[in-house]
Protein backbone atom coordinates (compact mmCIF):
# COMPACT_ATOMS: atom_id res chain seq x y z
CA UNK A 1 0.00 0.00 0.00
CA UNK A 2 3.16 2.29 1.01
CA UNK A 3 4.33 1.67 -2.41
CA UNK A 4 0.91 2.47 -4.19
CA UNK A 5 0.87 5.48 -2.73
CA UNK A 6 4.29 6.84 -3.66
CA UNK A 7 3.95 5.52 -7.17
CA UNK A 8 1.24 7.74 -7.33
CA UNK A 9 2.64 10.78 -5.97
CA UNK A 10 5.71 10.61 -8.27
CA UNK A 11 3.09 10.83 -10.98
CA UNK A 12 1.89 13.75 -9.97
CA UNK A 13 2.87 17.27 -11.52
CA UNK A 14 4.35 19.48 -9.50
CA UNK A 15 4.85 23.10 -10.38
CA UNK A 16 8.28 22.52 -11.12
CA UNK A 17 7.25 20.15 -13.36
CA UNK A 18 4.93 22.48 -15.21
CA UNK A 19 7.50 25.07 -15.68
CA UNK A 20 10.32 23.63 -16.47
CA UNK A 21 8.48 21.03 -19.44
CA UNK A 22 6.81 24.70 -20.65
CA UNK A 23 10.48 25.97 -20.89
CA UNK A 24 11.39 22.73 -22.85
CA UNK A 25 8.44 23.36 -24.91
CA UNK A 26 9.01 27.03 -26.22
CA UNK A 27 12.63 26.46 -26.76
CA UNK A 28 12.02 23.59 -28.73
CA UNK A 29 9.40 25.52 -30.59
CA UNK A 30 11.87 28.27 -31.32
CA UNK A 31 14.38 25.50 -32.78
CA UNK A 32 11.30 24.46 -34.95
CA UNK A 33 10.83 27.84 -36.14
CA UNK A 34 14.67 27.72 -37.41
CA UNK A 35 14.60 24.28 -38.88
CA UNK A 36 11.20 25.55 -40.48
CA UNK A 37 13.55 28.34 -42.53
CA UNK A 38 16.34 25.88 -43.22
CA UNK A 39 15.14 22.16 -43.87
CA UNK A 40 14.32 22.04 -47.44
CA UNK A 41 17.25 23.20 -48.59
CA UNK A 42 19.01 20.54 -45.92
CA UNK A 43 16.72 17.44 -47.29
CA UNK A 44 16.38 18.35 -51.12
CA UNK A 45 19.22 16.28 -52.13
CA UNK A 46 17.48 13.27 -49.96
CA UNK A 47 14.10 13.52 -51.77
CA UNK A 48 15.85 13.46 -55.64
CA UNK A 49 17.95 10.00 -54.18
CA UNK A 50 14.41 8.30 -52.98
CA UNK A 51 11.33 10.13 -52.70
CA UNK A 52 10.54 10.02 -49.21
CA UNK A 53 13.55 10.02 -47.89
CA UNK A 54 13.76 13.92 -46.63
CA UNK A 55 12.21 12.65 -43.65
CA UNK A 56 14.88 10.94 -42.55
CA UNK A 57 16.04 14.36 -41.30
CA UNK A 58 12.44 14.92 -39.96
CA UNK A 59 13.36 13.95 -36.75
CA UNK A 60 14.62 17.29 -35.40
CA UNK A 61 10.34 18.31 -35.59
CA UNK A 62 10.34 15.51 -33.00
CA UNK A 63 12.79 15.55 -30.31
CA UNK A 64 10.55 17.78 -27.57
CA UNK A 65 8.33 15.26 -26.89
CA UNK A 66 10.63 12.16 -25.66
CA UNK A 67 13.28 14.78 -24.41
CA UNK A 68 10.44 16.65 -21.99
CA UNK A 69 9.37 12.85 -21.47
CA UNK A 70 12.04 11.88 -19.94
CA UNK A 71 13.25 14.51 -18.08
CA UNK A 72 9.75 15.30 -16.43
CA UNK A 73 8.77 11.33 -16.02
CA UNK A 74 5.11 12.44 -15.44
CA UNK A 75 2.03 11.11 -17.46
CA UNK A 76 1.23 13.51 -19.83
CA UNK A 77 4.74 15.03 -20.64
CA UNK A 78 5.60 14.01 -23.68
CA UNK A 79 2.69 14.74 -25.12
CA UNK A 80 2.47 18.07 -23.15
CA UNK A 81 5.96 19.62 -24.60
CA UNK A 82 5.63 18.63 -28.00
CA UNK A 83 2.23 20.59 -28.02
CA UNK A 84 4.02 23.69 -26.54
CA UNK A 85 6.34 23.38 -29.18
CA UNK A 86 3.87 23.22 -31.92
CA UNK A 87 1.97 26.21 -30.90
CA UNK A 88 4.96 28.39 -30.12
CA UNK A 89 6.13 27.61 -33.97
CA UNK A 90 2.64 28.44 -35.17
CA UNK A 91 2.50 31.65 -32.66
CA UNK A 92 6.09 32.63 -34.67
CA UNK A 93 5.09 31.53 -37.47
CA UNK A 94 5.10 28.40 -40.28
CA UNK A 95 4.33 27.84 -43.65
CA UNK A 96 2.17 25.14 -42.91
CA UNK A 97 -0.84 27.23 -41.08
CA UNK A 98 -1.30 27.13 -36.90
CA UNK A 99 -3.84 25.07 -36.95
CA UNK A 100 -2.07 22.06 -38.95
CA UNK A 101 1.24 22.89 -37.43
CA UNK A 102 -0.40 21.85 -33.47
CA UNK A 103 -1.88 18.99 -35.18
CA UNK A 104 1.02 17.60 -36.24
CA UNK A 105 2.45 18.20 -32.80
CA UNK A 106 -0.46 16.54 -31.06
CA UNK A 107 0.24 13.84 -33.35
CA UNK A 108 4.26 13.70 -32.76
CA UNK A 109 3.48 14.21 -29.07
CA UNK A 110 0.81 11.12 -28.86
CA UNK A 111 3.59 8.78 -30.43
CA UNK A 112 6.05 9.22 -28.00
CA UNK A 113 3.60 9.30 -25.35
CA UNK A 114 1.98 6.33 -25.91
CA UNK A 115 5.34 4.35 -25.66
CA UNK A 116 6.38 5.90 -22.51
CA UNK A 117 2.71 4.68 -20.84
CA UNK A 118 3.49 1.11 -22.11
CA UNK A 119 6.27 1.09 -20.37
CA UNK A 120 4.34 2.47 -17.01
CA UNK A 121 5.99 5.44 -16.90
CA UNK A 122 8.58 3.59 -15.37
CA UNK A 123 11.37 3.21 -17.83
CA UNK A 124 13.95 5.85 -19.36
CA UNK A 125 17.08 3.27 -20.58
CA UNK A 126 17.81 4.30 -24.13
CA UNK A 127 16.22 1.59 -25.68
CA UNK A 128 12.66 3.42 -24.10
CA UNK A 129 13.86 6.56 -25.52
CA UNK A 130 14.28 5.23 -29.31
CA UNK A 131 11.17 3.62 -28.78
CA UNK A 132 9.62 6.77 -28.17
CA UNK A 133 11.16 8.75 -30.58
CA UNK A 134 10.35 6.24 -33.30
CA UNK A 135 6.72 6.37 -31.71
CA UNK A 136 7.15 10.49 -32.35
CA UNK A 137 7.97 9.04 -36.02
CA UNK A 138 5.55 6.96 -36.43
CA UNK A 139 2.72 9.64 -35.43
CA UNK A 140 4.03 12.13 -37.56
CA UNK A 141 4.30 9.38 -41.03
CA UNK A 142 0.47 8.92 -40.36
CA UNK A 143 -0.35 12.48 -40.25
CA UNK A 144 1.42 13.28 -42.78
CA UNK A 145 0.72 10.83 -45.20
CA UNK A 146 -3.09 11.60 -44.38
CA UNK A 147 -2.40 15.14 -44.23
CA UNK A 148 -0.20 16.26 -47.44
CA UNK A 149 0.58 13.14 -49.71
CA UNK A 150 -3.00 11.01 -49.84
CA UNK A 151 -2.32 10.99 -53.37
CA UNK A 152 1.45 10.00 -53.61
CA UNK A 153 1.81 6.22 -54.57
CA UNK A 154 2.81 3.08 -52.11
CA UNK A 155 6.45 3.32 -52.80
CA UNK A 156 6.56 7.23 -51.56
CA UNK A 157 4.57 6.07 -48.43
CA UNK A 158 6.77 3.24 -47.51
CA UNK A 159 10.21 5.07 -48.02
CA UNK A 160 8.26 8.58 -46.21
CA UNK A 161 6.86 6.36 -43.69
CA UNK A 162 10.19 3.97 -42.49
CA UNK A 163 12.60 7.48 -42.82
CA UNK A 164 10.19 9.11 -40.46
CA UNK A 165 10.36 6.09 -38.05
CA UNK A 166 14.19 6.24 -38.03
CA UNK A 167 14.72 9.48 -38.09
CA UNK A 168 12.45 9.79 -34.60
CA UNK A 169 14.12 6.74 -33.40
CA UNK A 170 17.69 8.46 -34.01
CA UNK A 171 17.39 12.00 -33.53
CA UNK A 172 14.48 12.77 -31.40
CA UNK A 173 14.77 9.64 -29.21
CA UNK A 174 18.64 8.65 -28.81
CA UNK A 175 20.14 11.99 -28.97
CA UNK A 176 17.34 13.32 -26.58
CA UNK A 177 18.62 10.45 -24.20
CA UNK A 178 22.30 11.47 -24.63
CA UNK A 179 20.99 15.32 -24.35
CA UNK A 180 18.97 14.38 -21.05
CA UNK A 181 22.24 12.76 -19.74
CA UNK A 182 24.23 15.78 -20.49
CA UNK A 183 22.42 17.67 -18.58
CA UNK A 184 22.17 15.93 -15.39
CA UNK A 185 25.48 16.13 -15.29
CA UNK A 186 25.82 19.55 -15.02
CA UNK A 187 23.52 19.28 -11.73
CA UNK A 188 20.64 21.20 -14.16
CA UNK A 189 18.07 18.34 -13.05
CA UNK A 190 18.58 17.61 -9.55
CA UNK A 191 15.04 18.20 -8.39
CA UNK A 192 14.29 15.28 -11.48
CA UNK A 193 14.76 11.50 -10.71
CA UNK A 194 16.27 11.75 -14.40
CA UNK A 195 18.95 13.97 -13.01
CA UNK A 196 19.64 12.19 -9.23
CA UNK A 197 19.49 9.02 -11.22
CA UNK A 198 22.89 10.04 -13.61
CA UNK A 199 24.36 11.59 -10.08
CA UNK A 200 23.52 7.91 -8.26
CA UNK A 201 25.82 6.38 -10.84
CA UNK A 202 28.39 9.09 -10.99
Amino acid sequence: MHSQFKTRRTLRWRVVDIVVASVIGVAAGLIFWIWNLFYAPVTAPLEVVAPGAQALLYGVWLFAGVLGGLIIRKPGAALYTELVAAIVSALVGTQWGGALTILSGLAQGLGAEIVFALFLYGNYRAYVAVLAGAGAGLGMAVNDLITWYPAMDFSFKAIYGVSAVISGALIAGLLSWLLARALARTGALSRFAAGREVAARA
